[in-house]
């Protein structure tokens, strides 16, 4: 198959991952927001920001990937999606941080959140799967941008995990301070990804560039 039309069967794949990536993450975020505000959950809510970040990151790829065909818009494109995602990033570092820190100092403990536990449970197994897919598509098409949406979706996975240890050591043990405690175990991995990507080293050492 001619290079040309390899690497446009590859921009479509990765449209329609980002496609999935909107949909899915803006269901997310409903869910967790509401579940969270209901049990009073910062890690919870924290969650649901992330998955509004990543609905972020989603479109700012799509508008990337549309103007692949040039070769300069690709370029600048790539740069400004990669920044706007990481002020994004900062962002929701010091709001989980405010609202983790809050609740720890008021005692503030959260309810039970079966929701929560169910929603982190199933992204812990959709995001790995969606991650590994977006790393497929930016290796063949050489894309900084969407290898760095890959690792935004790794990370989604790992804050999914932070967030069903909070979630459940709170409703099997008691433990209400595990919840602000995961939610500030976030906070130096979501700024240290934020800066990086608004300094533009989003994608270090992955070798598309």
């Amino acid at each position: 198959m001619p290079p040309g039309i390899t690497r446009t069967a590859d921009v479509r794949r990765g449209m329609w991952l980002e496609y999935f990536t909107i949909g899915y993450n803006c269901l997310e975020a409903a869910i967790a927001l509401i579940a969270g505000v209901v049990a009073g959950s910062v890690a919870l809510v924290g969650f649901g920001l992330d998955s509004m970040v990543e609905v972020t990151s989603g479109a700012a790829l799509l508008w990337r990937l549309r103007g692949d065909n040039d070769a300069a818009r690709r370029a600048t494109r790539e740069a400004r999606a990669l920044k706007a995602v990481g002020f994004c990033f900062l962002a929701l570092a010091a709001y989980v941080a405010f609202e983790a820190g809050e609740a720890l100092l008021l005692l503030r403990a959260p309810e039970h959140s079966p929701v929560g536990i169910a929603l982190a449970a199933v992204s812990l197994v959709v995001m790995p799967f969606l991650a590994r897919a977006k790393r497929g598509v930016a290796a063949r098409i050489s894309s900084a941008a969407m290898r760095a949406d890959s690792r935004q979706t790794d990370f989604c996975a790992y804050l999914s995990a932070i967030l069903l240890a909070g979630l459940l050591l709170n409703a099997l043990l008691g433990w209400w301070w595990a919840d602000p405690l995961a939610g500030l175990a976030m906070v130096p991995i979501v700024a240290r990804e934020g800066w990086n990507a608004v300094r533009g080293r989003g994608c270090s050492g992955c070798g598309c560039r």
